[in-house]
């Protein structure tokens, strides 16, 4: 791991030191780095919000942008999915120098302004195929293994929905008492275990 790179986390580490704030949940010289950091942010009516924002800085990092999760008990996935592709717009501003701490200040600055755009369709909803953004991203599968499922339509639906969101494809598998759920995509929209 470069030196700025390690510099960078050490600094994050000083800054995110609250209970809960500041997680390294993977460290490899080949993938390189996933941390977690919760932050609060305005939201509406002067609301804080919680954001659980993951990222994954690839070996070749700050030359390439990192990999953003956003989670957020208060926030829908659609809006979720709109924090991400700001952060990382803002992030292609900030290339070649370290950029999370610059990222986590910006959304906690701006979330009020990304969310009024996503209530009003301003946001990008549309249904347009994202260019991968490190260079070890890429096509991704997961399977799911579910042990029962009440509703069948409905969930049904609601796979279907969520997949379209995220702009996954897969299959749903009913083999007798086995249900099993493929799913492929992008690997920021597959969330790992664990993150």
């Amino acid at each position: 791991m470069a030196e700025p790179v390690q510099e960078e986390l050490s600094a994050l580490a000083a800054i995110f030191c609250g209970p809960d704030e500041w997680e390294v949940l993977s460290r490899s010289e080949t993938d390189g780095t996933v941390f977690r950091i919760l932050a609060k942010a305005e939201g509406f009516m002067d609301a804080d919000i919680s954001l659980q924002l993951v990222f994954h800085l690839p070996v070749n990092y700050p030359s390439c942008l990192p990999g953003v999760v956003v989670n957020s008990e208060h926030l829908t996935r659609a809006q979720c999915l709109t924090v991400k592709e700001k952060l990382l717009e803002q992030a292609e501003s900030l290339l070649s120098e370290p950029m999370v701490h610059e990222l986590v200040l910006w959304i906690q600055q701006n979330l009020r302004h990304v969310l009024k755009q996503t209530e009003t369709g301003s946001g990008s909803e549309k249904c347009t195929s994202t260019v991968s953004t490190t260079a070890d991203d890429g096509l991704w599968i997961t399977l799911l293994h579910l042990d029962h499922m009440r509703a069948k339509t409905k969930y049904v639906k609601t796979v279907e929905k969520w997949a379209s969101d995220l702009r996954l494809t897969g299959r749903l598998m009913f083999m007798g008492k086995l249900i099993l759920i493929l799913l492929q995509g992008d690997r920021n929209n597959i969330k790992v275990s664990g993150i």
